[in-house]
């Protein structure tokens, strides 16, 4: 039996497989960001405590980069206390004796889909993950590509107005300017907080305003970007016109990605990615006009197959077969 673990910005997954690589059992817990790295430890320790069995060998997709080939973690972007935390030796404290491997959750995702998911018939592979941030993972003849340490792929962290300590002839004398990456724009968070902010703005029969309230209402805040597909489906303009801007803001940075890999596929995931194919198409519809003319078609732009599985599926996967 092997375990696989998925430790994101939002929610912990712990998975064993039945021996041929399927999920035979789930743990599942969301993630409190007041009790920081701390916490988390304190529910896998409690969890692998649960198995009938110690696992052979336990795979982990993290949110963050990583040090892949020691298993020890660079930062997380938005738990505290994980920095240089060594997680691999951790593991193995649990479980004595147990093969580890953690990788980046992108890269696991990515890895996921391409052996099991979406992706499977395809040589070239990108993965975006949209969620609490927005990564990235390539995987090439089913294998991850790995960059130098401590990762790659980020495509959360390209920017789409750079940074500046210096006034320009727009600015105010004196004043910086803090930029904006993909990540700040159309990671969940991001599309959460701007459709609260445009709540006041949005006429009172919006099918959009109508979910949103209602859900504030009843304590709910947050997760605001989850009423998108459904108020589209309702006809709401504002809902239409927000996938179509996350649609082409995603598109702008895959066109750095085609232009520097050249994917057959790119897969859409995470949790934004289950707007489905209102998103997938405002990408695929965009990406062309950000591609030149020698990289034309684009490339194919496929949603994710194994949804919030992805990451444990692959996590599985970089420990499949393992001795």
């Amino acid at each position: 039996m092997n375990l696989g673990i998925e430790i994101g910005g939002t929610k912990l997954q712990l998975v064993t497989d039945d021996g041929s690589g399927n999920i035979a059992q789930r743990f599942r817990y969301a993630v409190d960001p007041e009790q920081a790295a701390e916490g988390i430890l304190a529910q896998i320790a409690a969890t692998i405590q649960q198995l009938p069995k110690p696992p052979a060998a336990i795979g982990v997709g993290f949110g963050g980069p990583v040090d892949w080939q020691t298993g020890r973690i660079a930062a997380s972007h938005q738990i505290g206390g994980w920095a240089g935390f060594d997680l691999a030796s951790w593991l193995r404290e649990q479980v004595p004796g147990v093969i580890v491997h953690v990788e980046n959750d992108a890269n696991t995702a990515a890895l996921g889909e391409a052996r099991q998911g979406v992706a499977t018939g395809f040589k070239h592979v990108f993965y975006v993950t949209l969620g609490s941030g927005v990564g990235g993972g390539v995987v090439i003849d089913r294998q991850l590509y790995h960059g130098a340490m401590p990762g790659e792929a980020e495509i959360g962290h390209l920017w789409l107005v750079p940074p500046s300590d210096h006034p320009d002839s727009t600015s105010i004398p004196g004043t910086s300017m803090p930029g904006q990456t993909i990540e700040q724009t159309v990671s969940g968070w991001a599309v959460d907080q701007q459709i609260r902010d445009l709540l006041p703005q949005l006429p009172d029969d919006s099918a959009l305003k109508i979910a949103v309230q209602q859900a504030h209402a009843s304590g709910s805040v947050g997760k605001e970007a989850r009423f998108l597909h459904p108020a589209y489906e309702a006809s709401d303009p504002v809902a239409k016109m927000l996938i179509e801007q996350i649609g082409t803001v995603l598109a702008l940075g895959l066109s750095h990605v085609t232009h520097l890999f050249h994917p057959d596929a790119i897969v859409l995931g995470g949790g934004l990615s289950l707007i489905g194919e209102p998103l997938r198409a405002a990408v695929r519809q965009a990406l062309p006009r950000f591609i030149m003319k020698s990289f034309q078609p684009a490339p194919l732009v496929l949603l994710a197959k194994l949804g919030e599985d992805a990451v444990p599926v692959g996590a599985l996967e970089l420990v499949k077969n393992v001795e």
